[in-house]
C-alpha cells in the first residue's frame, strides 16, 4: 500500500510504500519479488529527518492498540507492544504513581521509536537516556527469528538496537522500568538569565538540585543580550494531581500554510514577548505535566507553521570544555545567515552513559534550533553549524537530521561501523544510505 508517511520535518513529502509486518517478512524470506526489498519500522512519524524513511524499500507501520500493555504496580515494570505511544503509557501508569523515567519533548512517539532513537529528556544528568531504563525487548529479524535482547541476553544486539534507528530489526515488545513519582504535576521555577555566560554560571547548580532543567534561548538577541533566555527547572510535586490530561489539542493549525508564518520579524516579536512574560514569573509555581514536558503538544500540527517546504532541526552536543566558546558561535552564525529559530533549547547532558552504540548524548551542552526550509541558504547555514560542532569535538543528532554529510556523521560517531556490523541486511533507511554508506537513495 502507499501512504503519506512523512517525517515531522516535512521536507521530503511523498507517497511511500508500506507493508504489514507479516507481509513484509514473507516477501523478504520467500518471494522472488522480495529480492532487493529492504524494510524499516515506522512508529508515529515524529523523527524530524529521513531516519524514518526508506524510499528504496518499504516501511512497516508499528502503531499498536492501547490494550496491548500491562503494568506491575508493585515493581513498576511495564510490558507493552512497541507501537504504543508514550501518551498511551502515561494514561495507564499515572494513577499508580508512576511516570516515564525519561521523556522527550512530545508524548506522541512510540516505545519502539523512543528506543530506536534512544531519546533524552530534561533529566539526562540524573537518569541518562531512555535506553538506560529498557530492561529487555523482543527483536524480529528478517530471517523470521525473534531474539530476546537485554544486557545479559544478546547484549551486543541489545546495544546496537538502542539508538540503532530501526536498522537491526523490528522491536515487537518492550519491558521498561518506570519511575515512581509523587504526582504528575511539577513544581516549576523560571529564572531569567541576561546572556550565555549568566546561563553557564547557573546550569551546573540547577542540575545538581533539580530533577529537570532546560533553558529557552532568544536566538535573535544580539550585543550584550546575546544568548539571553530563561532557565526552567522542576521537580514532581509532593501533593499534586495524578489525572491524565485530555488527548485533544486545545489549538491546532488546521491546514497547510502556503508560506512560512515564522520569520525574523514575527519571531523577534514573539521572543521579546516570551522573555518578558517568563521574566515576570518569580518563585515556585505548580505546572501540569503537559505544560512542563510537552508544551508544543498543545498545538496540533504545529509543524505546518513552517510552510510548505517544511523545517530543518539542528541539534548538536558540544563538550563542556568547548561550550562557552562554541555555543555563542552557533547562535551568531544563525543570525548572520538571516535565519530565525522558533524553538531554541539549551540544556546540559550529564555523564551517564547509554548502552546504545550510537546514542547521541555525551557529556556537554546540547543546543537545538529549528529553521524554516529556505533552500540553499538554509542548507549553507546547516553546513556551517555542522563544521563548528565537529571542530569543537561535538556531534550532530542523526535522528533530527535530513542532510548531514557522511564526513560529519562519521566524525561525530567514529564507531558507526559497529552498527553496520549488526544491521539486519533486510533493513535500511534513507539516512543510513546517505550518511553511513554514502550511496544515493533508490
Amino acid at each position: 500500500m502507499l501512504g503519506a508517511f512523512d517525517s515531522f520535518g516535512r521536507v521530503d513529502r511523498r507517497q511511500r510504500m508500506a507493508l504489514p509486518v507479516a507481509d513484509a517478512l514473507a516477501r523478504l524470506r520467500g518471494s522472488a519479488d522480495g529480492a532487493g526489498l529492504t524494510l524499516l519500522p515506522f512508529g508515529n512519524g515524529r523523527s524530524y529527518g529521513d531516519s524514518c524513511h526508506n524510499d528504496g524499500g518499504a516501511l512497516v507501520p508499528m502503531r499498536a492498540p492501547l490494550a496491548d500493555m500491562s503494568l506491575d504496580p508493585e515493581s513498576g515494570h511495564l510490558d507493552a507492544a512497541s507501537g504504543v505511544t508514550l501518551e498511551d503509557v502515561i494514561a495507564l501508569i499515572a494513577a499508580h504513581g508512576f511516570f516515564l523515567p525519561v521523556t522527550p519533548g512530545t508524548r506522541h512517539v512510540t516505545l519502539g521509536g523512543a528506543i530506536a532513537n534512544d531519546v533524552h529528556g530534561k533529566n539526562h544528568h540524573l537518569r541518562g537516556t531512555f535506553g538506560c531504563h529498557v530492561e529487555s525487548f523482543e527483536l524480529l529479524r528478517s530471517d523470521g527469528e525473534s531474539h530476546h535482547c537485554s544486557a545479559m541476553s544478546n547484549p551486543r544486539l541489545f546495544a546496537a538496537t538502542i539508538g540503532g534507528m530501526g536498522l537491526t530489526g523490528i522491536i515487537t515488545r518492550v519491558r521498561l522500568k518506570l519511575m515512581r513519582v509523587s504526582s504528575l504535576d511539577v513544581d516549576e521555577e523560571v529564572v531569567a538569565f541576561a546572556n550565555l555566560d549568566d546561563y553557564f554560571d547557573r546550569a551546573e547548580e540547577a542540575d545538581r538540585i533539580n530533577e529537570y532543567a532546560v533553558a529557552w534561548v532568544d536566538q535573535l538577541a544580539a550585543g550584550r543580550s546575546a544568548g539571553r533566555g530563561v532557565l526552567i527547572t522542576g521537580n514532581h510535586s509532593d501533593n499534586g494531581n495524578r489525572e491524565v490530561a485530555t488527548r485533544a489539542s486545545r489549538l491546532s493549525v488546521p491546514f497547510d500554510l502556503p508560506f512560512s508564518a515564522l520569520n525574523r520579524l514575527s519571531l523577534s516579536a514573539f521572543n521579546a514577548a516570551y522573555f518578558a512574560a517568563k521574566s515576570r514569573k518569580h518563585g515556585m509555581h505548580r505546572a501540569s505535566y503537559g505544560s512542563f514536558f510537552y508544551p508544543l503538544d498543545g498545538i496540533g500540527h504545529w509543524n505546518r507553521l513552517y510552510g510548505p517546504r517544511g523545517l530543518f532541526q539542528h541539534q548538536s552536543v558540544i563538550p563542556f570544555e568547548a561550550a562557552r566558546q562554541t555555543i555563542p558561535l552557533l547562535l551568531q552564525a544563525s543570525r548572520d545567515a538571516g535565519h530565525a529559530s522558533f524553538l531554541t533549547v539549551l540544556k546540559r547532558f550529564g555523564d551517564i552513559s547509554s548502552l546504545g552504540l550510537l546514542s547521541f548524548p555525551r557529556p556537554g551542552y546540547t543546543l537545538t534550533m529549528d529553521f524554516p526550509n529556505r533552500g540553499a541558504r538554509t542548507l549553507a547555514l546547516l553546513e556551517t553549524l555542522d563544521r563548528l560542532t565537529i571542530n569543537a569535538g561535538g556531534r550532530v543528532n542523526p535522528y533530527k537530521d535530513q542532510r548531514m554529510s557522511p564526513a560529519t556523521f562519521k566524525a561525530g560517531f567514529p564507531n558507526w561501523s559497529e552498527l553496520e556490523t549488526w544491521r539486519d541486511p533486510g533493513f535500511s533507511s534513507n539516512f543510513w544510505q546517505r550518511a553511513a554508506l554514502n550511496s544515493p537513495r533508490s
